[in-house]
């Protein structure tokens, strides 16, 4: 792999050990939103969500389009902010962090999967892995190259380090976008939407990519979905939202059992292969 004259110079400063997402104290959750609400234009988007998350677990959220999950998750990163209740992670109410800086060490700790993966098109695959260790570290350009070959081997391309996001298929592209969220070594990864615009097959892979990932790395994991083959798979817990609000919260068996309306109507809608979940 190489860097281009283009690419951006190395800056920032090495990541602090002592971030905010350090495990808590086994008996307290990582992530805990109270009474959390959202509105955009007048129109309620989430109500009254109360969820804890533990360290180490995988939480799915559920819901048809529209639902909000995705402006639920997106408040971890400062993305949107509640308009009631609040959110704390690892103790830390995420109101009081305001500017970029006072999210910096957060952030850092935190890996994004984007639904649409937003890879750099100018940029190789090893360069997208590369770019947060760039743009965040002080890091060697050696350090940088033998740490992107290896976030490339936990997702299994390693072969495609020189390779541009236009010349990989859409499983690829996915697991080069997990491979840079990797990149710092999170431990919070949010996902939105991982197996979106992919087929049964390569959905699977990644299904049990992203299980591999948190069973080896013991890192938090936050799943925004509506595949329940997915779910299935990679789901310690599975919230479900519903006109804003979680209408259910459990184990994947048990929602599979559940007798809640909104569950049953969900699960219906899938196995009849819904286009319009």
């Amino acid at each position: 792999m190489s860097f281009s004259p283009n690419s951006p110079s190395l800056s920032g400063v090495e990541p602090e050990t002592g971030s905010p997402l350090e495990a808590p104290a086994p008996t307290e959750p990582l992530i805990v939103y109270r009474g959390v609400g959202k509105h955009f234009n007048g129109r309620m988007v989430l109500h009254d969500i109360n969820l804890e998350i533990t360290s180490g677990e995988t939480m799915v959220i559920l819901g048809r389009s529209g639902s909000g999950k995705t402006v639920m998750t997106s408040m971890l990163v400062g993305l949107n902010t509640p308009d009631e209740g609040a959110i704390t992670v690892a103790g830390i109410d995420l109101a009081h962090l305001e500017s970029d800086e006072d999210w910096r060490d957060l952030r850092l700790k935190t890996g994004y999967l984007f639904q649409a993966s937003a890879l750099y098109d100018s940029m190789s695959v090893g360069e997208n892995v590369a770019f947060p260790m760039v743009q965040q570290t002080d890091w060697s350009r050696e350090k940088i190259i033998g740490r992107v070959r290896d976030k490339l081997s936990q997702v299994g391309l390693e072969e495609a380090i020189n390779l541009r996001p236009s010349e990989l298929s859409g499983g690829m592209v996915r697991r080069a976008a997990l491979a840079r969220s990797l990149a710092l070594d999170p431990k919070l990864i949010i996902y939105d939407e991982p197996s979106a615009g992919l087929d049964p097959i390569t959905g699977d892979e990644i299904s049990r990519l992203m299980r591999r990932l948190q069973e080896n790395l013991g890192v938090t994991s936050v799943v925004v979905s509506h595949d329940l083959r997915l779910t299935e798979y990679v789901a310690d817990r599975v919230a479900l939202l519903c006109e804003g609000t979680i209408a259910f919260l459990g184990t994947f068996q048990e929602f599979k059992q559940a007798s809640n309306q909104e569950a049953r109507r969900f699960l219906h809608r899938d196995n009849q292969g819904d286009s319009q979940r």
